[in-house]
């Protein structure tokens, strides 16, 4: 066996990587570096998590899984890891990129953070084979934990935020609907469905794009009527099924935990079994005739008496809502109501948002929600 440089070549021609002394103890120290740096980045993602759900979601569950998988991290971040480090002579730290120097919402700092907690780990997992023949399999596990956090923690996220929300509006494929929904959302709207079963595929995804950034620039979330796949696309916070539409079973395994799923519903046997199914809210009505039904009879306000006294869900009254009716919806029991021509017709969206917000604002505190 004749040696080459670093490589060992055998007499039956297969050549491989031999590390003199030296080298080794230079490899070592790089992989020091790499794992003390990998070390420092899963710990303050963490960090940044825990703190919202410790003081933006008062979660001590969550918080708590934060802490113990910081904790656990840093029982491998040793002092032999961090002598290896070398700040100064690190050309990533002044390395930067557009997307890392603004957050537009708390969502997409969650999530930008999780995906520097997961990157880091899947790093520490592989080069802590070297290291230690315990770390890639802790990291490993860790990695998986920090997965299943993030899936229970963004379905929380929006299950909140879908409480929180008071007015819903389910656009109609109007010619300037990106300005109608955005002056909406500097009046305080922070829930919109995109409704359109006119426009062919290609227009309908490019919109949804754009609809997904508006709500992400003003913190808002987006549904999208029927279509799963578009919702998976555009990574939409959910999807709003009629009553012809996919079971909400299958949607769910399409969709998984995190997303939201709501169903329309005319009558109480509808909303029982959109209930039981696992909607996470229901659409009551139409209260109102409306031409966005045009083929279901009004149910009127008996139908909001009944869904205030029996709905275990959020729930939105929705049909031919606007404001000069919004008040006797309100005294029939409703805490939310979703609007399609009030305002994607209105002159001044902005206003006739903040208006119908003022008006249910001054509603009757909504009961809890068992399943919440």
């Amino acid at each position: 066996m004749k040696q080459s440089g670093c490589y060992d070549i055998s007499t039956n021609g297969v050549v491989a990587m031999v590390e003199p002394q030296s080298q080794k103890g230079q490899i070592q120290q790089i992989v020091y570096r790499i794992l003390d740096a990998n070390l420092d980045r899963a710990r303050e993602g963490l960090r940044i998590i825990e703190e919202w759900c410790r003081f933006g979601l008062n979660n001590a569950s969550m918080s708590g899984e934060c802490k113990r998988l910081r904790q656990e991290v840093a029982i491998w971040h040793t002092n032999e890891l961090r002598a290896a480090r070398d700040t100064q002579g690190d050309p990533g730290t002044e390395l930067s990129h557009a997307q890392e120097e603004e957050r537009s919402s708390i969502k997409t700092l969650l999530q930008a953070n999780f995906c520097r907690v997961q990157e880091a780990l899947r790093v520490l997992e592989e080069y802590g084979k070297l290291y230690n023949s315990n770390m890639g399999k802790a990291f490993k596990q860790m990695r998986y934990q920090v997965y299943t956090l993030e899936t229970n923690l963004m379905g929380y996220e929006r299950q909140q935020m879908l409480m929180r929300s008071r007015l819903y509006l389910v656009t109609s494929p109007e010619e300037k609907i990106l300005e109608v929904v955005e002056a909406a959302l500097k009046g305080g709207l922070t829930l919109i469905q995109y409704r359109d079963k006119e426009t062919d595929d290609t227009q309908r995804l490019k919109i949804a794009k754009q609809l997904r950034q508006l709500c992400y620039t003003h913190n808002a979330l987006l549904i999208i009527n029927d279509r799963v796949d578009l919702a998976l696309a555009v990574d939409a916070d959910g999807v709003h099924l009629g009553q012809q539409d996919m079971p909400i079973a299958i949607a769910r395994q399409l969709l998984g935990p995190q997303r939201l799923i709501g169903r329309s519903t005319t009558n109480s046997q509808e909303m029982q079994q959109a209930i039981a199914d696992g909607a996470d809210y229901i659409g009551v009505g139409p209260v109102y005739e409306t031409p966005t039904k045009a083929e279901k009879a009004a149910t009127g306000l008996e139908y909001v008496r009944y869904a205030a006294k029996n709905s275990s869900v959020p729930w939105f009254a929705i049909g031919g809502i606007d404001t000069a009716n919004i008040n006797d919806v309100i005294e029939a029991g409703a805490y939310r109501v979703a609007v399609v021509r009030s305002l994607m017709q209105a002159e001044q969206p902005t206003l006739v948002t903040q208006y119908l917000l003022s008006q249910l604002n001054l509603a009757p505190s909504e009961p809890s929600q068992s399943h919440v």
